[in-house]
């Protein structure tokens, strides 16, 4: 049986997350904190741990007001929040694949011949891979950052709200970015909430799960 946690942070912090709409215009999110958050958010696994995620963080008046026409009815989270945090899939991550291995190396978690071995399989089959392939684990590792960052904003002291609803053919490029490496998985506002955010329910988990 496992370890009983008895700290109960971690489950406050899952249990009291909401998505919230409405935010405290008057509250700003320092680019140390923003930083912050992002950092500890990126402890959050991916595929060979190409780490994929890429952020832009809109947060000015005019950068937001470019914003509104590519997010459909999700203009009060645009128009209130702190600021949108734009997650986008680096089509080609790999490039920093090397880095990576090479900072595993420098302390002390991999040894120089695992790298060489990793690396001399992983690189080629990346590149080669599909671009709907690739888009799918863009996906996934994206998804993944997101859930462990709204968690880590919480911590915080803030609220947040995932987004899909966009214009994805066009995000990239407004932001300039180029549009055919960097794909957009998905935005998050984050703030302050002055709202109570949406209620919802959740099916019971024994209505999900089969044992086999």
């Amino acid at each position: 049986m496992a370890t009983e946690v008895k700290n109960n942070d971690f489950s406050n912090i899952i249990f009291e997350r909401k998505s919230i709409r409405l935010y405290n215009e008057d509250v700003k999110i320092s680019h140390e904190e923003m930083l912050e958050m992002i950092q500890k958010a990126t402890t959050a696994p991916s595929s060979v741990n190409m780490q994929p995620w890429r952020f832009v963080i809109v947060e000015s008046p005019e950068e937001k007001q470019k914003l509104k026409p590519l997010i459909r009815f999700n203009t009060p989270q645009n128009e209130t929040s702190s600021a949108m945090i734009l997650i986008f899939g680096d089509m080609e991550c790999y490039e920093y694949g090397e880095e990576i291995y090479n900072q595993a190396v420098e302390e002390n978690k991999m040894s120089a011949e695992v790298r060489d071995k990793q690396l001399e399989a992983i690189i080629p089959y990346y590149k080669n891979l599909s671009r709907q392939k690739m888009n799918d684990i863009l996906k996934i590792d994206s998804g993944l950052f997101a859930m462990q960052f709204m968690l880590v904003a919480r911590s915080h002291g803030y609220d947040t709200c995932p987004i899909g609803g966009f214009e994805a053919d066009q995000l990239a490029e407004a932001f300039g970015l180029d549009k055919n490496r960097y794909v957009p998985a998905m935005i998050l506002s984050i703030g302050e909430s002055m709202d109570d955010g949406y209620q919802s329910v959740r099916l019971k988990a024994d209505k999900l799960t089969t044992f086999k």
